[in-house]
C-alpha cells in the first residue's frame, strides 16, 4: 500500500490544478483519473469548442460577410470535418501539457477507477485490470458531472446527442434542434448556424441564457433571430422520437403543442454529479437534494479529511471556478487561511456570436436585494474599434450602488467581451468604485473604452452617447 499526503480523484481543471498546488506546497500527491487528463473541459468541452468557434467565425465571414470586406470568389467551400480535426489537435496538445505538468510536479498519476474503502483509503482498479490501494490523510473528490438525459429521450449519439457526441462528430447536420439555451446550446447554435445548418433553439424558461441579465438575453435572441435561428422560449419538451430521417420533437406551451423535425437533436439542459460507484455513502459523505456533494466554504465535506471541488459540488459548473476551488482547498489542507470564494462574483462567459460575459448581480437581482442602484450602459455601435471590426452589436452595462459607487455587477454582450470582463471583476475585487473605473484612461481605439464609457454613463456624464 502506497501512502500520500493527498489523493485527488479526477483530473479535470479542478483536480489537476489542486494536485499541482498541493505538490508545490510540499505535499506528496497522487491523482486518479479513469478517462482523460484535463477532464471534460480540455477534451470535449471548453477548449475544443473554442477551436470550433474560431472555424465558425471564419466560415460565417466567408459565407455571410465577405463582400463587406471586399472579398469575392467562386466555389468557396467550408469543411466542417476539418474544423473538428483542428479542434482535436488543439485538445490533444493541451492534454499532453497536463501530462507534462504532472511529471514536472512529481505527481503520481493512476489511470483507473477509484473507490473509497474508508475515509483515508482508496482502492484503484487500473485500466490494465490490476488494482492498487492508496492511503492518505486527505482525499479530494474532483469527479465532475455529466449531462442530464431523460431515459425516454432515446439518446443514441447519432440522432439524439449530448454535447460530447456533438463535439466529436465530424459530420455537419443539415438541421438540428437544440434543447436548452444555456451556454452550451448558444455556442452550438453559433457553430452550426455559421456553417449553414438550420438551427432551432428550445428553452423551457422565458429567455435564452435564462440565468443572464435579461437585457443580455434579449440582445442575443435578437442577434440569433437575425441570422435565421428559430427560437422557442417558454416551451417544454414532451417527447424526442427517432424517425427514418432524423428526429421529431414534441413541444408544449400551455395547452398548445408544437412538432419540430430535424436531422439531429442536441440535449443540453443540465448536469448530474459524478458520484456513483465512489463509495460515498459507505464512508458517510453527504449529498444535497440534487445529488451534488455538500461542502463548506473551505471545500470540506461532511467527513473530516475528505474534500470536494468543482462540478461535483454543484456550486458553479465552470472550469475556472473548479480551479479556484482546487487552489483554495489545497492551501486550506496546508493550513493557509483563505478568504472564502464569492461564487456570485466569479465571472462567466458564453462564446456565442456575439459573445456574452458577466459577473455579480444582475439588475433584477440588485433591485430584489433592496439595493439603490445606478446603471451605466454604452453601446458598441458608438465604439470606433467595434465599428472597424464590423462587430458593433451589443453593449457594456455596469450595475452600481447609488450611494457608494460600489460595483455590484457587470453584463456585456458584443465583440470579445470575455476578454474585457477581467478589468471589471478585478475592479470589484479590489473595491474600486465606478468613479475610479471612469478615471482609468483607456487606449484609443479599443473595445475596452466601452467600459470607461459605461462607467461615465453611470455617473451621468457619458461623452459619446
Amino acid at each position: 500500500m502506497k501512502e500520500y499526503d493527498v489523493i485527488i480523484i479526477g483530473a479535470g481543471p479542478g483536480g489537476y490544478v489542486a494536485a499541482i498546488r498541493t505538490s508545490q506546497l510540499g505535499l506528496r500527491t497522487a491523482m486518479i483519473e479513469k478517462r482523460w487528463l484535463g477532464g471534460v473541459c480540455l477534451n470535449v468541452g471548453c477548449i475544443p469548442s473554442k477551436a470550433l468557434l474560431k472555424n465558425a467565425e471564419i466560415a460565417r465571414t466567408l459565407r455571410e460577410e465577405a463582400k463587406e470586406y471586399g472579398i469575392q470568389g467562386e466555389n468557396i467551400t467550408v469543411d466542417y470535418s476539418a474544423a473538428v480535426k483542428r479542434s482535436r489537435q488543439v485538445s490533444d496538445r493541451l492534454t499532453r501539457g497536463v501530462s507534462f505538468l504532472m511529471k514536472k510536479n512529481k505527481i503520481d498519476v493512476y489511470e483507473g477507477s477509484a473507490f473509497l474503502k474508508a475515509k483515508d483509503l482508496v482502492a484503484v482498479t487500473l485500466k490494465d485490470g490490476k488494482s492498487e490501494e492508496l492511503k492518505a490523510g486527505n482525499i479530494i473528490l474532483a469527479t465532475g458531472a455529466h449531462p442530464f438525459m431523460a431515459p425516454e429521450w432515446n439518446h443514441d449519439g447519432k440522432k439524439v446527442l449530448t454535447y460530447e457526441d456533438a463535439i466529436l462528430q465530424e459530420k455537419l447536420p443539415t438541421s438540428v434542434i437544440i434543447i436548452g439555451a444555456g451556454a452550451i446550446g448558444a455556442e452550438f447554435a453559433t457553430i452550426w448556424s455559421s456553417f449553414g445548418t438550420k438551427v432551432s433553439l428550445v428553452e423551457m424558461l422565458p429567455n435564452i441564457l435564462p440565468l443572464a441579465d435579461e437585457e443580455l438575453s434579449k440582445e442575443l435572441q435578437k442577434a440569433f433571430q437575425k441570422r435565421g435561428i428559430e427560437i422557442h422560449t417558454g416551451h417544454r419538451v414532451e417527447t424526442i422520437e427517432p424517425t427514418s430521417n432524423g428526429v421529431k420533437v414534441t413541444l408544449s406551451t400551455g395547452n398548445e403543442k408544437k412538432l419540430l423535425e430535424a436531422e439531429q437533436a442536441l440535449v443540453a439542459i443540465g448536469f448530474k454529479a459524478n458520484t456513483d460507484e465512489l463509495g460515498l455513502e459507505a464512508v458517510g459523505v453527504t449529498l444535497d437534494k440534487r445529488g451534488f456533494i455538500n461542502v463548506d466554504a473551505n471545500m470540506a465535506t461532511s467527513i473530516p479529511g475528505i474534500w470536494a471541488i468543482g462540478d461535483v459540488t454543484g456550486k458553479l459548473l465552470l472550469a475556472h471556478a473548479a480551479s479556484a476551488m482546487g487552489i483554495h482547498c489545497a492551501e486550506t489542507i496546508k493550513g493557509i487561511k483563505r478568504k472564502p470564494i464569492d461564487f456570485k462574483m466569479i465571472p462567466s462567459a458564453t462564446y456565442s456570436h456575439p459573445q456574452v460575459a458577466s459577473f455579480g448581480l444582475t439588475e433584477k437581482e440588485a433591485i430584489e436585494a433592496g439595493k439603490q442602484i445606478k446603471k451605466g450602459k454604452f453601446p458598441f455601435q458608438a465604439n470606433g474599434k467595434a465599428l472597424g471590426l464590423g462587430e458593433s452589436s451589443g453593449f457594456v452595462k455596469v450595475i452600481v450602488d447609488a450611494n457608494y459607487g460600489e460595483i455590484l455587477g457587470a453584463h456585456l454582450i458584443g465583440p470579445e467581451v470575455s476578454e474585457l470582463l477581467p478589468e471589471l471583476s478585478l475592479a470589484q475585487q479590489s473595491e474600486l468604485t465606478v468613479e475610479e473605473l471612469a478615471h482609468n484612461i483607456h487606449a484609443h481605439p479599443t473595445l475596452s473604452e466601452a467600459i470607461m464609457e459605461a462607467a461615465e454613463d453611470a455617473l451621468g456624464r457619458a461623452i459619446h452617447i
